[in-house]
C-alpha cells in the first residue's frame, strides 16, 4: 500500500523515525484542500504511541480539509544542517501516514488525553490548577488524532556513513 523509499539506505530505523517524532516540536500536516491543490500546515502535537494528538478550531480550512479526505501525512524536520560547499543539506526527517479523525465531545475521555499531551509537551511547569483552567478554556477546541498506519524517515547520504 505505501511505497517502498527509493533510496532505502538513507531510511532510518522505525525507532530513529519514533525519535524524532517524539522530540519534535513542529510538523507540517498535509491534507486535500479545496479546488484540487493540497494543503499543508504547520502545527504543534503530541505522540502517544500511535497517534499524533493536535487541537484545532472547531471550523476553518484545516477541519474542512480533514472532513472531506481523512487520509493524511505528517512531516517533521530533526535536523536541517546547509553545508553550502557541498551543494546538499545534512537532514533528517520522519513522515507518518495515516487517518484522521475529529475528536469534537468534551465527555470523550480522548479528548481530554490529547490536551494533556499537548500540555505535558509545551508548557510542562504550569500548575494543575492552571493547566485546569486552560482546559476548560479548551472545549471550544477539537481534538485532531492521526492513527499512524505508516511511519518512515530519511536522513541525507553523508549521515548513513556516519551511523
Amino acid at each position: 500500500m505505501f511505497r517502498e523509499m527509493r533510496r532505502a539506505r538513507q531510511q532510518t530505523t522505525e525507532e530513529e523515525a519514533r525519535r524524532i517524532l517524539n522530540e519534535g516540536t513542529s510538523g507540517v500536516l498535509a491534507l486535500s484542500g479545496d479546488d484540487g491543490y493540497n494543503y499543508a500546515v504547520p502545527i504543534s502535537y503530541a505522540l502517544d504511541g500511535d497517534k499524533i494528538y493536535f487541537h484545532a478550531a472547531p471550523s476553518g480550512h484545516k477541519i474542512d480539509s480533514m472532513r472531506r479526505n481523512d487520509r493524511v501525512s505528517f512531516c517533521v524536520i530533526d535536523q536541517d544542517e546547509i553545508v553550502p560547499e557541498r551543494f546538499t543539506t545534512h537532514f533528517k526527517s520522519a513522515i507518518a501516514f495515516g487517518r484522521i479523525r475529529i475528536v469534537e465531545s468534551d465527555d470523550d475521555p480522548e479528548k481530554r488525553r490529547g490536551l494533556e499531551l499537548l500540555m505535558d509537551k509545551y508548557s510542562p511547569e504550569v500548575s494543575d490548577e492552571e493547566r485546569a483552567k486552560e482546559i476548560a478554556k479548551m472545549r471550544a477546541c477539537v481534538v485532531p488524532v492521526l492513527d499512524i498506519e505508516h511511519l518512515t524517515g530519511k536522513m541525507a547520504k553523508e549521515l548513513v556513513a556516519k551511523k
